[in-house]
């Protein structure tokens, strides 16, 4: 199969993006969704790390390229419509989420309430800080 034929195969909606859910190599927990295009993903496949299309600022997101907590890409599946991606990758730092918890589905519906069920384990400030700021 050549690179235009794994670029082809999935099902792109019409603004060219497909969903990409980010599971856990070993645990097969769940860590985020985003969402990629043709380029993201070519750039995931060649670098060995994830990359997202960014819908928010308009560009290519290089998972923790502000963070520092990377996700190193250790396969890809395409789902069986075509339409949705699962990487699974391994989580440099232990966080993916940008509230600084180790994953983005840390609210539990308990009794028709959403409680928090994991700690914050590096306050968001202090990963996204600038320099000399």
């Amino acid at each position: 199969m050549s690179a235009r034929d794994f670029l082809d195969a999935p099902a792109w909606d019409d603004r060219g993006l497909i969903a990409a859910v980010a599971q856990e190599a070993g645990t097969g927990r769940v860590l985020m969704i985003a969402w990629m295009n043709r380029e993201a993903l070519a750039e995931t496949v060649r670098t060995g790390y994830a990359t997202y299309w960014s819908r928010s600022r308009g560009r290519l997101w290089r998972k923790g390229e502000e963070s520092g907590h990377r996700q190193q890409v250790q396969g890809v599946q395409l789902d069986c419509d075509g339409d949705a991606l699962v990487l699974q990758v391994v989580q440099h730092g232990g966080i993916a989420c940008h509230t600084g918890r180790h994953s983005c589905f840390f609210r539990t519906l308990t009794d028709g309430v959403w409680v928090e069920s994991e700690a914050v384990l590096r306050d968001p400030a202090d990963m996204y800080a600038k320099p000399g700021h």
